[in-house]
């Protein structure tokens, strides 16, 4: 699954390499978002795809009735699954009608060796940043009217390389190659066309390695550039 990854890059460098606007956005560089925080991150929609907006990460369907239904259902929704995503209710109608962009420059994923966890950090070769493939909902609060903005990454089967790493439950997020960027967001997309998005990414043009376990921590601020800092474990050579 994918719940925390980073964008380190000012998003003035992002629109103008994606040829979207940015303007007028107050938000730092992540060096590690983490999902269960339901943080405001980037995101470039198929409504509004001349732009770089800002969107909360744990989707909420529009047919959620209450704030405490959207509490509870936003940490089950930070992922949706290629496999299921046409037939869940709360992702059917987003994947078909509100797909979205979601800048990254990497994410984390932990592998398991003799029972203990090894966080890595993973990025494309080129060291350029990519963009998963996201799903999109715009929930109206009932009570008092407040429109909440949010968004959920698709995942799919991992490739060789994050068969190694992410060595459980083999999954990784859905990429979007830059060639594809305009496709993914029309409007009129067919079902069949959407699915050929969800084959995973070529391991070849994929890096990771293993980092310290700042991630780890409950009671620090993991946010900083050294979660992202090679450190190696002898154990695992």
């Amino acid at each position: 699954m994918c719940f925390h990854y980073s964008l380190t890059q000012e998003l003035s460098k992002v629109g103008e390499r994606l040829k979207v606007s940015s303007e007028e956005l107050k938000w730092q560089p992540a060096y590690h978002a983490n999902g269960f925080t339901f943080l405001k991150m980037p995101v470039i929609t198929s409504e509004n795809p001349t732009t770089i907006q800002l969107f909360n990460w744990g989707l909420i369907p529009s047919w959620i009735k209450t704030k405490s239904d959207a509490d509870k259902i936003k940490a089950q929704t930070l992922n949706a699954r290629s496999e299921t995503v046409f037939e869940k209710p709360s992702f059917r109608s987003g994947i078909i009608h509100q797909r979205c962009l979601i800048p990254t420059d990497g994410f984390f994923e932990w592998m398991e060796f003799n029972k203990k966890k090894y966080p890595h950090y993973i990025f494309l070769k080129n060291k350029e940043f990519f963009c998963f493939a996201g799903i999109y909902s715009n929930w109206v609060d009932k009570e008092t009217g407040e429109i909440t903005q949010t968004f959920s990454i698709l995942t799919t089967e991992a490739n060789s390389m994050m068969e190694r790493i992410h060595n459980i439950k083999k999954r990784m997020p859905v990429i979007i190659d830059s060639t594809h960027y305009e496709e993914w967001l029309q409007s009129k997309l067919p079902p069949s066309n959407i699915k050929a998005f969800f084959t995973p990414y070529p391991a070849d043009k994929m890096e990771g390695y293993t980092i310290g376990k700042l991630l780890n921590s409950k009671n620090f601020d993991s946010n900083i550039p050294a979660v992202i800092e090679p450190v190696a474990y002898p154990e695992l050579d």
